[in-house]
């Protein structure tokens, strides 16, 4: 891992956790498979799927509950 880039999962506003969400989900993807190249060999697979496209939304669920939660769902 080169960068840091990750130093908080403490957001603003629900909207900044659900794109904090969506990078982690991203960041994720390109943690286990390195090779951009073979990325957008296999996107027309995946981007045409259901089932690749409901399991993509489910990990970014995953990750907004887990921003979700550092935040303390946004009480104050």
């Amino acid at each position: 891992m080169a960068d840091a880039w990750l130093t908080s999962l403490i957001t603003g506003t629900p909207q900044e956790g659900f794109e904090l969400a969506i990078t982690l989900s991203r960041r994720g993807v390109k943690y286990t498979q390195p090779d951009v190249e073979v990325l957008k060999k296999l996107r027309p697979d995946y981007a045409n799927s259901a089932d690749s496209l409901t399991a993509a939304s489910q990990v970014i669920a995953i990750n907004f509950q887990t921003v979700a939660a550092a935040n303390n769902y946004w009480r104050k």
